[in-house]
């Protein structure tokens, strides 16, 4: 269980056993406002309310899998005549392979980097 919906729950069993608003913020960590917001929301959705409502933030552009292959991509040989990938060679070669229509490098960093892969540090296997 996380711990935002352990504290959602514990507010609202303690607000039912008569607990004031203060001693509940004190005891469970959190704010009188969100206090206010949780008793709210738990009039109009009953106990979804402990639970976060669907977030509405960007889907991500690549995939599992996409990334699994720029990683196996940046483990392998760099091309002849390269002594190690680059940031900008990983990248070019994704879109010639038609991986995707097009990757800047800085995302192919970011991909690297999330799991921990660097093209350029042989003690990370890479």
């Amino acid at each position: 269980m996380e711990v935002r919906v352990y504290k959602r729950a514990r507010a609202l069993l303690l607000a039912h056993e008569g607990f004031k608003d203060q001693e509940i913020a004190q005891q469970v960590g959190l704010s009188r406002v969100t206090l206010v917001n949780l008793r709210r929301r738990f009039q109009q959705e009953r106990l979804q309310c402990i639970y976060d409502r669907p977030r509405s933030g960007r889907k991500p552009l690549f995939d599992g899998n996409l990334r699994a292959k720029i990683t196996a991509l940046a483990c392998s040989d760099p091309p002849e005549g390269y002594g190690r990938w680059s940031l900008r060679l990983l990248a070019d070669r994704v879109v010639e392979l038609g991986w995707v229509e097009g990757i800047h490098f800085d995302t192919v960093g970011r991909i690297l980097k999330k799991t921990n892969s660097n093209p350029n540090r042989s003690e990370a296997g890479v």
